[in-house]
């Protein structure tokens, strides 16, 4: 049984982070007035120059109004529902960022860019910051640890003390919803997120229920984790490795219709791997030294 107060399970998540090559910085080291400040105010939720740079560097040979263009869609959301951002921006992801170009004869074309690289993930930047504020309509908010990938903050994590038996993981679950209606513009770029209290730790989107927050049970996929490495350590090494997390992000999260009500769902370690192991025994059936036999 492991037994972390709040800053040790901080301090061990940022540890696993580095050891996947993650910058580990300090939020209010950005914040304005911080020594590096990336952000004019505490509403920025965004790293500007970070997705600026990103664009830029991703998108070779793209006219500066083009990736303006980009950077606008990006930053500025078109509705007051979160839901509805958050879709967008989801699809952003998956579907890349549509924007209008001139040609040379003064007509206009759409071109696609992209905000993450998905043939080279060395061509992105990862990291983790510890202690991220937001002040949104008078409110204040300080999440524990929140994950950027090309200064979009795509993941937080809230995470509470496995030594105080008073605080369970339904607390940190309670207190991301919180957040979601406090701090609404940082979960406009959200992914997903994790809850642990230093013995659980889960995952799940913005519409799931706490019971839908799922434990993430294998690292590299061949066998489910010893019991003796913790669940949090487990998650975070399974989820984040850099080629596996921008797979998650493309092809592992949907938006799915249920009537009136709109489900975001993330896939289960289970779902993911397998769905990965027959895309690779298909595409080595069909290569030129396959059987041709898909089963």
């Amino acid at each position: 049984m492991y037994n972390f107060t709040e800053d040790e399970l901080e301090q061990a998540t940022l540890e696993w982070f580095e050891e996947l090559g993650y910058e580990k910085l300090y939020g209010p080291v950005l914040s304005p007035g911080g020594e590096y400040p990336e952000r004019e105010d505490y509403s920025d939720v965004i790293l500007d120059e970070r997705v600026r740079d990103a664009l830029q560097r991703i998108n070779k040979n793209i006219p500066y109004d083009a990736i303006d263009e980009a950077f606008r869609k990006i930053k500025i959301p078109q509705s007051p529902s979160l839901l509805i951002n958050n879709r967008a921006f989801q699809r952003m992801i998956t579907d890349g960022i549509d924007v209008e170009m001139r040609r040379e004869d003064g007509s206009f074309k759409t071109e696609k860019l992209w905000l993450f690289d998905y043939e080279n993930d060395r061509n992105n930047e990862y990291i983790v910051v510890k202690q991220f504020t937001v002040i949104e309509n008078g409110a204040e908010k300080r999440p524990d640890v929140v994950v950027f990938v090309n200064g979009t903050p795509l993941v937080t994590f809230e995470l509470k003390s496995s030594s105080n038996e008073e605080v369970s993981i339904s607390e940190a679950y309670n207190q991301l919803q919180t957040y979601k209606k406090t701090i609404p513009s940082l979960f406009t770029y959200n992914s997903f997120m994790v809850i642990s209290d230093g013995v659980n730790a889960r995952a799940g989107t913005l519409t799931s229920e706490e019971e839908r927050f799922m434990m993430w049970r294998t690292i590299e996929g061949d066998e489910v984790a010893s019991l003796s490495i913790p669940q949090l350590e487990v998650l975070v090494k399974g989820m984040f490795h850099k080629s596996r997390l921008l797979d998650i992000l493309k092809h592992f999260i949907l938006f799915q219709i249920d009537g009136e009500k709109t489900i975001k769902i993330l896939a289960g370690y289970h779902q993911y791997h397998a769905v990965n192991k027959a895309i690779a025994s298909t595409q080595s059936a069909v290569s030129a030294e396959g059987d041709r036999r898909i089963g």
